[in-house]
């Protein structure tokens, strides 16, 4: 069994029934970490969820700033193991844990894969973390592709992950993300505003204009920090390092929102077949041509701690590869580049606006 914290109740849901209360906040993380009603009567009937610090019953009537507290949920068995997997941590407490990410890890396990992932290395951390959310997630409340770097946040008990995983459906965290695209992004800042769902004719891939059925509404912020010539002496070529503002959640937004633009991502393997013609040939530059992911860190995350309310923000370094690449196309572009670059700065496009 595991502790967990009260929860306030809001007036959209007063007059409710406490037991049909709590099954759609469980309902609201996903079905993987989703409590029966039955179970939570037998939770309440047992006294492990108190109303205002009472015993209560299953159909007792919430009001406003009524206190649910849930003093213990079972924990779900999980078939996965603990690895000793390296960790780069950038914050930890008693309810969550802030990593950066490496390219090439994936998140947590699937068909064919169950272990070597970021869950593996978070069991191993966590002693407690089993169960948190869902056998197969463990306390997962958000992911980054495997080949994306960066920030991510782990939610290490069942308040922290209800909490999180609702500041991500409401849209409450803010995200960063630098990115290197091929061509140059004009204008230099910008929205795009389309919405994603799965290709049409590729089931695996996402887009914003081949759209199978349903797609949901996303919307994507940019800024362009730099423009990179590719070979200063042939003036051929451009590559744009941009920061990117995903203002909605969906998969691969980025990397569709940017290749249905024109721009796909260096290294990108499933979106970047839409190269803009002029930036089709790098023969000067393999380490472009032969970026082994596509080329997205996620470098800011900003929260609102889940016991105190405080907005905290986190920042990842740019991952040693794209670093490399950025000062490869810099010194390419030293002199000329520079003045370029000083244009960019001058209309202070160094963050995107909160």
């Amino acid at each position: 069994m595991m502790t967990v914290g009260p929860l306030s109740i809001d007036p959209s849901y007063a007059g409710m029934r406490l037991d049909v209360f709590l099954a759609g906040r469980f309902a609201e993380a996903g079905p993987q970490s989703a409590l029966s009603r039955a179970e939570i009567q037998r939770l309440i009937t047992e006294g492990q969820i108190t109303l205002n610090g009472a015993a209560t019953k299953s159909s007792a009537r919430i009001k406003t700033n009524d206190r649910v507290e849930i003093r213990s949920l079972p924990v779900r068995e999980t078939s996965l193991k603990p690895e000793a997997l390296p960790l780069e941590i950038l914050y930890e407490d008693s309810d969550c844990l802030v990593i950066n990410k490496a390219p090439g890890i994936v998140v947590h396990p699937a068909a064919g894969r169950a272990n070597g992932t970021l869950v593996n290395a978070l069991l191993h951390h966590c002693k407690d973390l089993a169960g948190i959310g869902g056998e197969r997630r463990p306390g997962i409340v958000h992911r980054l592709d495997k080949e994306t770097s960066g920030v991510m946040i782990v939610a290490k008990n069942m308040l922290a992950f209800h909490q999180l995983v609702a500041q991500f459906k409401n849209r409450q965290v803010r995200k960063e993300y630098l990115a290197l695209a091929w061509g140059k992004i004009v204008p230099a800042e910008g929205r795009i505003d389309r919405p994603i769902g799965r290709h049409r004719s590729n089931r695996k891939r996402m887009s914003s204009l081949h759209v199978l059925n349903k797609a949901r509404p996303a919307l994507t912020e940019w800024q362009v920090l730099e423009y990179l010539a590719t070979d200063q002496q042939k003036l051929r070529g451009t590559v744009s390092f941009v920061r990117l503002l995903p203002r909605t959640g969906r998969t691969h937004q980025l990397r569709v929102h940017l290749a249905d633009m024109g721009f796909p991502l260096i290294g990108d393997k499933v979106y970047g077949h839409k190269r803009p013609s002029a930036e089709r040939s790098f023969g000067d530059h393999p380490l472009l041509e032969g970026f082994p992911r596509q080329a997205l860190h996620a470098e800011n995350l900003a929260i609102d701690h889940v016991r105190t309310g405080k907005r905290m923000e986190f920042h990842a370094p740019l991952a040693a590869d794209m670093e490399a690449l950025l000062m490869t196309l810099r010194q390419s572009n030293a002199g000329q580049g520079s003045a370029l670059r000083g244009i960019i700065a001058s209309k202070g496009l160094t963050r995107l606006p909160r």
